[in-house]
């Protein structure tokens, strides 16, 4: 993997994903141009999948730090309930070693069942048969959200709030929650939280049109 761009995003390093060959997940072309990652002047993260030419280009960063056990948050700025079907967006942890199934734990907004099936999707190690995975559909007309797991040994917490400073007390505020406890939950090692947006099976959005998502902040507690 190609990295020659890093940039400071909620008090962490990030590496920019670049490669100008198809590679996972897709397989799609990653650009590390300010034109599809920056953060602007408020802190926020932006990524975008833009077309060049006839390539259409998606975007990824990676912390630089292993964090292993505790909880990541993501703060979303972005409507994420109506996006093209062929796109995904992904806050998860992944380790380039395949061990435990690359340590991998998405929370994921895709199209992955068609247009009539969920839009949310909480999954432990895709790479191995018979994962555990929990589907759910985010509602529309949420610009801010948060979407956190906390990631402890044999157990995964994983919830979805509307808003960015919902009312603990409000079970309206929660659209999704799931635990899972079981053999699938890895064990720390190298991985690293990372955030992507990127094209089913590198099939271009189905409207032809640019995508970009806000990420305003991402926060990591230690168990």
């Amino acid at each position: 993997m190609q990295y020659t761009r890093t940039l400071q995003f909620s008090g962490y390093t990030w590496r920019v994903k670049r490669h100008t060959t198809p590679v996972g997940p897709g397989p799609n072309y990653f650009s590390d141009s300010d034109c599809n990652v920056w953060v602007d002047p408020r802190g926020r993260l932006h990524l975008k999948i833009t077309r060049n030419g006839s390539r259409w280009e998606c975007a990824e960063v990676i912390c630089t730090r292993s964090l292993g056990y505790g909880t990541y948050r993501f703060y979303l700025d972005s409507e994420v309930h109506n996006l093209d079907p062929n796109i995904v967006l992904g806050l998860f942890t992944w380790s380039d070693t395949p061990q435990h199934g690359f340590r991998e734990i998405d929370i994921e907004f895709a199209r992955f069942q068609g247009p009539a099936g969920p839009n949310g999707y909480y999954t432990i190690r895709p790479h191995d048969p018979g994962h555990p995975q929990y589907t759910f559909q985010w509602p529309a007309n949420v610009r801010q959200s948060v979407h956190f797991f906390r990631w402890e040994p044999g157990r995964i917490y994983f919830r979805s709030v509307r808003g960015h400073r919902p009312d603990p007390s409000s079970p309206s505020a929660i659209v999704a929650e799931w635990t899972y406890t079981g053999s699938f939950t890895p064990p720390p090692g190298d991985e690293n939280p990372r955030i992507n947006l990127w094209l089913l099976n590198g099939n271009p959005p189905t409207d032809g049109r640019e995508v970009e998502v806000i990420i305003s902040r991402f926060e990591y507690a230690r168990l």
